[in-house]
């Protein structure tokens, strides 16, 4: 009963559509890019397309569809989307770069000394190609939850 009504709420269909195909499509999506099979990207922040940004633009959209966009819930969620994205693309994305010069720091470091440290993950953040991306899926999934599927 309660999955019934959680599967009948566009808003939900279109947020877990838009996150999973997001996510599934990392992987394909490295190895047409980079030529290399890596299945933890499915798993992991960052990459193309952005699911993060797919997810809020798709629950901002079909927000707006159905219920308004006039309405203070499309504001919300709108404000929301726009955080969300702003920071995959921009404080994730910094973050990202300096834990790629930190790691050669410390690789440069490494080569002198018996020391050894893990490297700090790279990719936390998302290039604007990719967030565009991710929007462009969000919108593209709202759209069809919306306008094609039968509920």
């Amino acid at each position: 009963m309660i999955f019934a009504q959680l599967f009948s709420n566009k808003v939900v269909v279109a947020a877990l559509i838009s996150w999973f195909l997001g996510q599934g499509l990392k992987f394909p999506l490295e190895y047409l890019l980079n030529k290399r099979w890596d299945w933890t990207i499915m798993f992991s922040s960052g990459g193309l397309p952005s699911s993060h940004s797919s997810l809020v633009t798709a629950v901002a959209l079909t927000i707006g569809l159905v219920d308004g966009f006039d309405t203070s819930l499309f504001a919300l969620a709108a404000s929301i989307g726009l955080i969300v994205i702003y920071d995959a693309a921009g404080v994730r994305r910094q973050a990202g770069i300096h834990a790629e010069r930190i790691n050669e720091i410390m690789r440069n470091f490494l080569e002198s000394r018996h020391f050894q440290e893990n490297d700090l993950k790279e990719m936390l953040g998302h290039t604007p190609f990719e967030v565009v991306s991710g929007f462009l899926l969000g919108v593209l999934i709202s759209l069809v939850v919306v306008f094609l599927l039968p509920f």
